[in-house]
């Protein structure tokens, strides 16, 4: 049975255009030529990029809470990109990353053998081969019906599929976990710790259209530290279809000990705590409603992205080893070759976005974006983002450990995620939604 808005959702079908599913004799791929979620099994004929094999196994001596160890440690690199042979391997690199090592001389690219790790629970798998044939886009793609776990559109025929694909592809149940973000200006970083919970509604198990009631994650975060800040706290409830219904945001102050609900965290508002370096749709490298863009799929290319990123996960290391005055540390970061999708979106007529078109380069294994070059509304490059990602093969699931946006006007960046001296992430934390509503917040405050 459909919840409330479910009902809602298919009473209006008749006047949107849904997007057509594909066949069961293109679906019967999944599995075979194709991965379980839609990727090509096999490598490319270079053999630089090999077959998917059903991701990674823990390496021995692994425990759940530990640091993930790397299991791809003894890998040798195979070579180094930097500005001096930047031409060679250029029809593999985005623009933002170009960008970044023409303007940094220091900068470069440490080049591994590809390793294609990704994999995620088994049921992931299965609900993905009945959203094939099921799942289909409404509401001019800002919904979706016909799917309820799972990559929804394993099978992409348009660049929308493939970013709804990303924004609900598998990142866990429920994760509490305490990291730190970092705002680097004029070369100087300056370091905020936050405590956070995540609850993911979509991909539970045993989830159905009916009980998402357009509800897809709840998140909430409190800072910890620098002491000015400590105590101020942010609740969200985020909803499937983010036109239909508003994304709920509700920030604690200590200052007065008051809740107060935010008129928007969506679009290009900016992310509270990042002195105007992040926008709210930036999260998780895209996040939120697609309205305000036309998606275009502009096909699968090799390019070199970052990839298996457990050097710079490791436990212990200094967080100003790590976030250097213009860049990340390029001695702690592992770039290899994937085949990735390429989505442009442009901003709509009639629209405001500080990104006027923006390019996503996005996993094949897994649908997480690895890449994001961002133009302005003159068509000038002003930005870069990565996300560095690992398996978190104790899920499992394939999630990024930093992500980054770089500023390309005036050098300064944004970090997330830096937890090398804080406790690995708990997948089992008892959460429920009744933990992220504006009351909790204030009883968290107190």
């Amino acid at each position: 049975m459909y919840g409330k808005i479910g009902i809602l959702l298919l009473a209006a079908c008749a006047a949107w255009q849904a997007q057509a599913k594909v066949e069961s004799a293109e679906a019967a791929r999944l599995g075979q030529d194709l991965t379980p979620l839609g990727a090509e099994r096999a490598g490319n004929a270079a053999g630089t990029i090999p077959p998917w094999t059903g991701g990674v196994a823990p390496p021995a001596g692994y425990e759940p809470g530990m640091h993930h160890p790397d299991p791809y440690a003894s890998d040798s690199m195979l070579y180094r990109v930097d500005r001096t042979n930047l031409d060679q391997y250029s029809g593999q690199l985005s623009e933002g990353l170009k960008a970044l090592l023409e303007r940094y001389p220091d900068y470069h690219l440490r080049v591994f053998p590809t390793r294609r790790s990704a994999s995620v629970p088994q049921r992931i798998y299965e609900a993905t081969r009945f959203n094939a044939v099921s799942a289909e886009l409404i509401a001019n793609g800002n919904g979706i019906l016909g799917a309820a776990a799972g990559i929804p559109f394993p099978i992409p025929q348009s660049g929308i599929e493939v970013i709804w694909n990303h924004i609900l592809h598998y990142k866990g149940d429920q994760t509490h976990m305490v990291n730190n973000q970092a705002v680097v200006i004029g070369g100087r970083a300056n370091y905020i710790k936050r405590d956070r919970h995540v609850y993911y509604v979509y991909n539970r198990e045993g989830m159905t259209q009916g009980d998402l009631d357009n509800t897809v994650l709840y998140y909430k975060y409190r800072v910890t530290a620098p002491a000015k800040l400590s105590g101020t706290a942010l609740v969200v409830q985020d909803p499937l279809d983010q036109v239909l219904t508003t994304r709920k945001a509700w920030r604690y102050s200590p200052d007065d000990r008051r809740v107060r609900r935010l008129p928007s965290l969506a679009y290009d508002s900016l992310q509270p705590d990042t002195s105007g370096l992040a926008t709210a749709d930036v999260v998780d490298s895209f996040n939120g409603a697609p309205d305000r863009y036309d998606w275009e799929l502009l096909g699968k290319r090799e390019m070199l992205m970052p990839y298996n990123s457990y050097a710079v996960h490791q436990k212990g290391i200094p967080y100003d080893t790590i976030v250097q005055p213009r860049t990340l540390n390029p001695e702690l970061l592992r770039y290899e070759l994937h085949r990735v999708w390429v989505v442009e979106a442009t901003l709509r007529k009639g629209f405001g976005h500080l990104y006027d078109k923006r390019r996503f380069y996005i996993d094949e294994d897994s649908w997480a974006i690895l890449a994001v070059d961002l133009y302005d509304e003159k068509g000038a490059l002003i930005g870069l983002q990565e996300s560095h990602p690992i398996s978190y093969y104790d899920v499992p699931m394939f999630n990024s450990t930093l992500e980054t946006l770089y500023h390309l006007k005036d050098g300064n960046y944004f970090v997330d995620g830096l937890d090398n001296n804080e406790q690995m992430y708990d997948f089992d934390a008892k959460l429920s939604p009744r933990d992220f509503s504006p009351q909790a917040l204030r009883r968290g405050g107190n």
